[in-house]
């Protein structure tokens, strides 16, 4: 199965997290030749509170069928194999991808600095 830098999959984690949306942030020829996918971890936002410093906000026009939390803080590392269709196809839009790019470079101090 194919996947394209920032789709929307799903992948079952380990007990007691259980089954979660992620986003693919793996490039092009990565996803094209390797084993393994990176991917931000993604939660549904049922507390009706605004994203944290480390999240960005999706939703439908992501594809997803209610809000959900893309988390920036922690990039996974996964088995392509083990990463499930949606019942829906899913992809992050040009602005939030700039969001969750921005975000990853703010947080893990990845800017040059004079």
């Amino acid at each position: 199965m194919s996947w394209v830098q920032w789709d929307i999959a799903s992948f079952e984690f380990p007990a007691p997290v259980g089954e979660h949306p992620v986003v693919i942030t793996s490039n092009p020829d990565r996803l094209a030749h390797a084993r393994l996918a990176n991917v931000l971890y993604c939660r549904t936002q049922r507390q009706a509170r605004v994203s944290g410093p480390e999240e960005v906000l999706l939703n439908t026009e992501d594809g997803l069928d209610w809000e959900t939390f893309c988390r920036c803080d922690h990039i996974f590392s996964v088995e392509c194999c083990r990463l499930k269709r949606r019942a829906r196809p899913a992809r992050v839009t040009i602005e939030r991808r700039r969001q969750i790019s921005d975000r990853i470079i703010q947080i893990f101090r990845l800017r040059a600095h004079a």
